[in-house]
């Protein structure tokens, strides 16, 4: 690795880190403040967390290196799929459970 490459791959975890710090506060502001809703707090706190997900995986796991990043980003749509399924799935078990009665 040149002293440029390092320079450059330490500038993008920099990067990364503050972007993953004001992601983090962003929602945490708002839940304490009591600024918004708490239907509008749900929603800002999942815009954040994917926002968060998609720079960790842009700035920390390096998804758009290597040779072959296609096979990466398959993969990691599969695993989404598969934690969507399982999230929605017990989600939609928990509500009709819920009432039953």
């Amino acid at each position: 690795m040149s002293s440029h490459e390092h320079v450059n791959s330490s500038k993008a975890y920099v990067i990364g880190f503050i972007f993953s710090i004001v992601l983090t506060i962003i929602p945490l502001v708002l839940v304490l403040q009591h600024m918004i809703s708490k239907s509008t707090s749900v929603v800002v706190i999942l815009l954040t967390a994917t926002l968060q997900f998609v720079v960790q995986l842009y700035f920390f796991m390096h998804i758009r290196d290597g040779e072959k990043p296609r096979y990466n980003v398959m993969a990691l749509i599969l695993g989404s799929v598969f934690v969507l399924t399982i999230i929605i799935g017990s989600m939609w078990i928990m509500t009709f459970n819920s009432q039953v009665q």
